[in-house]
This record gives C-alpha cells, structure tokens and sequence, in this order.
C-alpha cells in the first residue's frame, strides 16, 4: 500500500514539474525516474546571480528559471547525474557556495546557509554513487571550465584593452576567460561541449594546441630556441598578466551578491523513510510490497 501511494504522488509530482515549464520544456515522466528533491539556489550567471528551481532526481538534476514565484518555470535545463562533478567552494562572491561541473557547462551555486548546502552537495551526491552503481551509465571524464562573470572585468584578460560599447565581452571556451573579439577569433571543436561545432577560443589556448601538436609531433615549431634573445622586463611582466594558465573564477568576482528573491529551502519531497542517508542505496530505501 505504501508503495502505491509513493508511486502515485511521485507521478503527480513529476507531472506538475515539466507542467509547470510549459511547451518549452523537454518531458520528465520516465518509468523509475524518483523525485528526490526540490529547493531554490542562487546560481551565478554570466551577467548576475539569479535564483533558479533545483529538482533532484534518482537520475539527474533539473533546473530552470522562475515564473510567478515558482508556480511556472523556464530555461529547462536537464543534467544526467552521471555528467556531474561538485567541488566545494570557500565563501568569495557568494555565501555557502560551491561549483557545479558537467561537460557542457560549469557554473557556481549558493545556498541560503551552510546546513543547506551540506544537504544540497551530499544528497546529490548520494543520488549520484547510486544511480553509477546501477551500471545503468558511464562517467564522464570531461567537464566544462566555468566562465568569469562579465561584471569580474573591466578589460580584455588576454590584451588587457577595456571594453567599450564596440569591444564587446567574449568567453574562452577552453579557460573561461573575459577576452575581447580580436583575442578570441579562432574556433575549435571541444568535443565535450558540442562534438561537431567550433567554438570561440582565445589566441593563447589556440596557440598552446598548435604547440602541443607540434610537440606531438616532434616539430621545430615545437622545441625551445636557445639562442633567441630574452624578453624585455616590459614584455615578462605583461606577459605573467596575461598568460594565466588556471584560474580561479571566485577569485574575479565582484563581492557584492545581489540574490533579488529570497531563496528557499531545500525540502526532500519524498517521505521520511525514503529520504537518503550516507552510503544508501536507493532500492534498498523503497518500501516493500
């Protein structure tokens, strides 16, 4: 009898869920897809952070944005657990924040408080070692760097010229970096992100392939020229401005946070006995029949 009546207000649920995103949204009713559950995150987009609707599920995590105050959504956005990677983050730009990684796309969110959050990183994680234990998928190796808020900079991070209204903000793809257009002209296949369509990458990640093709292939272009004159103190130090190799997005973020709405909860939806503890398998956690 449990086990009907849990089944029965998942369906429901799920059902009120991808009504609520409209035509635009992609279906979420599959047969053993579990709502595990639901809360409101503030997560950092390219221009501010905006709070959006989380829906955790048995198989993946759902999110989109916020119509009527929850009551409809939009911008459905559907990630396969296996595709995430969390890594926590120390408080920076936003409070009780931490990064999410998938292949397409890497972006920060924050909770309203830190139990929150410890409640947000461990169930999806608990959700996600059980759903890779079914062997109903393979993880990913690959994930998407997160891009530097444009508010982060004022100027190109590659020739450091300001931006205008006519040097508009670009993202590297490979770094995530805020580049200007005659920085970032070239294009690449990142087959992680999109297999078939070139993307937008600045010179220096260009340039850093060609070199390691052509370390590859044991190429002149490729090996160190000894007898070339050293670079000017002028040109090393605007080069160690340039040339970051890894970054640290928190680290470029304006510490203002505006949240706008007030964030909720997160709630678990499905019933006490069915709520996931450390190291739980999902199966084990339903009702008998």
């Amino acid at each position: 009898m449990d086990q009907l009546m849990f089944d029965r207000e998942n369906r429901e649920r799920i059902q009120a869920l991808e009504q609520s995103f409209g035509r635009s949204g992609r279906p979420l009713s599959q047969p053993g897809r579990i709502l595990m559950g639901e809360g409101r995150l503030i997560k950092q987009g390219r221009r501010k952070p905006q709070p959006k609707d989380f829906y955790l599920f048995n198989d993946s995590l759902v999110y989109g944005s916020i119509i009527l105050n929850g009551r409809w959504h939009k911008k459905q956005k559907i990630i396969p657990l296996e595709g995430i990677m969390l890594e926590d983050m120390e408080d920076g730009a936003m409070q009780n924040q931490w990064l999410i990684r998938t292949p397409r796309k890497s972006f920060f969110v924050a909770a309203s408080s830190y139990e929150e959050k410890r409640a947000w990183m461990d169930h999806i994680e608990d959700c996600r070692t059980s759903w890779m234990q079914s062997g109903s998928c393979q993880p990913r190796s690959k994930y998407a760097v997160s891009w530097i808020p444009d508010r982060a900079a004022y100027k190109c991070m590659r020739c450091l010229n300001k931006f205008t209204a006519t040097r508009r903000r670009h993202h590297c793809r490979k770094c995530g970096f805020l580049v200007c257009k005659s920085c970032s002209k070239q294009r690449e296949v990142i087959d992680h992100i999109h297999p078939t369509k070139p993307l937008r990458v600045c010179g220096l990640c260009h340039t850093m392939k060609d070199e390691e093709l052509s370390r590859q292939r044991g190429d002149s272009a490729g090996l160190v020229d000894d007898d070339a004159a050293p670079p000017s103190d002028e040109e090393m130090e605007k080069q160690g401005e340039v040339t970051m190799q890894s970054h640290t997005p928190s680290i470029w973020l304006d510490s203002h946070m505006g949240t706008g709405d007030e964030m909720n909860i997160y709630v678990y939806p499905i019933p006490m006995h069915l709520r996931p503890h450390l190291s739980y398998s999902t199966a084990a956690t339903l009702p008998r029949t």
